[in-house]
């Protein structure tokens, strides 16, 4: 099981194997300056079923004594869906959702790209993402 698909499975998404490879095939939007995604509501979406992210993680987020910054933090995002958030792990699920080979060599632009565009791949494949978290 890759790194999406751990995430998919903690917030509840209904995504078998079959389904996790095809949402990883849906593409994040172009990146903007900076390496930062565009918005996925111009790319074709496939949704899965409507899964507010925000609320479940608020929700864990008040459950975890660690005060976790998760809506710019991949670290800390990680860590509240209890996933390991190394730099290697960071670095294979970066590769597993196609960071530019160009940001994966500094770790805080790497970190940036891999936040958004997780939340760029929920927000494609039916997660509740406000906009504001995806621009």
């Amino acid at each position: 099981m890759g790194f999406f698909s751990k995430i998919l499975d903690k917030l509840g998404f209904d995504a078998g194997n079959s389904k996790v490879e095809e949402m990883l095939r849906t593409p994040v939007p172009p990146a903007r300056p900076g390496g930062v995604p565009a918005a996925p509501h111009d790319a074709p979406v496939t949704r899965v079923s409507e899964v507010d992210v925000v609320a479940q993680l608020e929700q864990k987020a008040v459950a975890n004594p660690q005060k976790l910054n998760w809506r710019t933090s991949i670290v800390d995002l990680l860590k509240l869906l209890d996933i390991d958030s190394s730099l290697t792990a960071r670095k294979e699920l970066a590769t597993e959702l196609g960071c530019p080979a160009n940001l994966m060599g500094d770790s805080a632009q790497m970190n940036t790209w891999l936040h958004k565009a997780v939340l760029s791949k929920l927000a494609a494949n039916g997660g509740n993402v406000p906009k504001e978290l995806l621009d």
